[in-house]
């Protein structure tokens, strides 16, 4: 166990050390948590729409734990898949104006899971730079050729499409909106380029769904690309604030993913409690509009706000609004002195961002007033100063 030791030791002295923590909901004072027995403004979740604890979700979670019990039993292809799938499958594909869809256990497998499954040796996976650990995973599980463009530099992308022009299969994999830095993929040039050089284009919408879009249908209807997107990935953990995820697409897709994908075949179905909670979150996402009115207009004013105090806040009109620090010991100690203030705002740093970037992350909630969202701006302003991270 040394290597164990000496490895860990290391990433103590570069403050990259990552520790658990307990924190628990605050149903009294909704967009709160509560750790160490003190309530703190929850800017570090991505409860984007507030519905983390919604009191509809869970009634449906609990009156079908009533009837169908606590677990599943199995995966889906032996005695898992219960009748609320289908239901909630039909719903995902209208929603989306998709021919089908396919429910999954959770973002991470549904990404690396759908990559393996198209993609393998004498292919090619063009990646975004700054896209999420799981399709990164996805790609290298694969054994394709994994090609990584610089952050939004389509120039470097169409050099790679180029150079590996006569591969067997080209995939090109994005995020919709970058969790770490909250701006956008370039969504219209990526649909030209893989128009151009003959390739798939998979778009994950994890941070956007259910946030963009006229039904929070994600980034790429608000857009009106939809219907250029190959495979449409999305989650149920962060705007529809409960847990899983959702692949897209035509049907002859979904056929082939729901025989190809090892995660789906090879894992026990989600319980039917939790399915029942996500109807009830996609009836949510789809009727309460002003959820997503008032999150953008607090993400507005939130950003602006710290843009203004002078810090080094990101580009983008989304609820992430990240502060990038740098240095990873000045990120904990900004960390820290946020919670004791009363802020949840969690330092991020390598290898979730590159290196030289560590920042803290704010996200913003539809729970947050902007009372709440003005108290904070001050706080933060005010530690800011404190930590010399403010020239101003």
């Amino acid at each position: 166990m040394n290597w164990m030791e000496n490895e860990l030791e290391k990433l103590a002295h570069a403050s990259n050390q990552r520790h658990l923590r307990d924190s628990a909901t605050s149903p009294e004072r909704p967009g709160h948590i509560v750790r160490g027995g003190n309530s703190l403004l929850d800017l570090a979740s991505n409860n984007y729409l507030g519905l983390a604890g919604h009191p509809d979700i869970i009634q449906a979670i609990c009156e079908t734990l009533q009837v169908e019990g606590a677990g599943s039993g199995a995966s889906r292809f032996v005695t898992g898949n219960r009748s609320v799938y289908g239901r909630l499958e039909a719903a995902l594909a209208s929603w989306q104006q998709a021919e089908a869809s396919l429910v999954m256990a959770n973002g991470y497998m549904a990404n690396s899971g759908v990559i393996v499954a198209l993609m393998g040796r004498g292919d090619v996976v063009f990646s975004d730079q700054y896209n999420h650990a799981s399709i990164v995973d996805g790609a290298v599980l694969s054994r394709a050729e994994h090609a990584r463009y610089r952050h939004n530099d389509l120039e470097h992308l169409e050099a790679l499409l180029h150079k590996y022009r006569d591969k067997r299969r080209k995939l090109i994999v994005t995020d919709a909106l970058f969790s770490m830095d909250g701006d956008r993929a370039r969504l219209h040039e990526l649909v030209k380029l893989k128009r151009r050089y003959d390739a798939m284009l998979m778009v994950d919408e994890a941070h956007s769904g259910g946030v963009y879009g006229e039904k929070g249908e994600g980034l790429c209807h608000e857009l009106g690309l939809h219907r250029h997107v190959d495979v449409h990935i999305g989650t149920f953990s962060k705007a529809f604030g409960i847990y899983g995820a959702y692949v897209a697409g035509n049907n002859v897709l979904i056929q082939y993913l729901m025989n190809k994908v090892r995660p789906l075949i090879y894992s026990t179905a989600l319980p039917p409690s939790l399915l029942a909670g996500i109807m009830a979150a996609l009836h949510l996402v789809q009727t309460e509009h002003w959820r997503r009115n008032h999150l953008r207009s607090t993400s507005e004013w939130f950003r602006s706000a710290l843009t203004n105090a002078g810090f080094h806040v990101g580009e983008g009109d989304s609820p992430i609004v990240p502060i990038v620090v740098g240095d990873n010991e000045q990120a904990l100690r900004f960390s820290e002195a946020l919670e004791a203030t009363g802020i949840a705002g969690i330092a991020i740093r390598p290898p979730t961002v590159p290196v030289g970037t560590a920042r803290i992350r704010f996200s913003v909630s539809s729970a947050h007033t902007f009372d709440e969202l003005r108290q904070a701006s001050v706080l933060i302003k005010k530690v800011g100063n404190q930590l010399g991270l403010l020239t101003s």
